[in-house]
């Protein structure tokens, strides 16, 4: 079984078509367990449940945004431990130093490709296969 079956991730984000985006492109690196969420209220009600090895979220969302959703997840003793990346289509880099303040693991840069994906998920978990 490769590192990528074994990882369990949660994509969190208001965009049906980035979150069917998201879990295509996760899909084709190999990974198997895949939930969604589409804003970080309910992203934390699954964390909460069931944590997750790896959650990419979005920073613009509804009820709970990206940076929220960050800090709820570091507070959490049951959630604070998973890696937590970013996806944002904004250069704004006061937002992306906050998130690494915060604890983000690393940032996918909206449109992305497979390649870029999953660089960043191999720069926190290592070679997926």
């Amino acid at each position: 079984m490769s590192l990528a079956e074994k990882i369990k991730v949660l994509i969190v984000d208001d965009q049906v078509t980035s979150r069917l985006l998201l879990s295509d492109a996760l899909t084709q690196l190999g990974f198997k367990q895949i939930t969604a969420a589409g804003d970080g209220e309910q992203g934390m009600k699954i964390m909460t449940e069931q944590p997750h090895h790896l959650v990419i979220s979005d920073f613009n969302m509804p009820k709970m945004d990206g940076i929220n959703f960050l800090q709820a997840v570091r507070s959490n003793p049951n959630t604070k431990k998973a890696a937590f990346i970013i996806l944002t289509a904004q250069g704004d880099r006061a937002l992306v130093q906050k998130a690494a303040q915060l604890g983000a693991n690393n940032v996918l840069a909206k449109p992305f490709t497979i390649e870029k994906m999953k660089a960043a998920i191999e720069a926190v978990f290592g070679a997926l296969k």
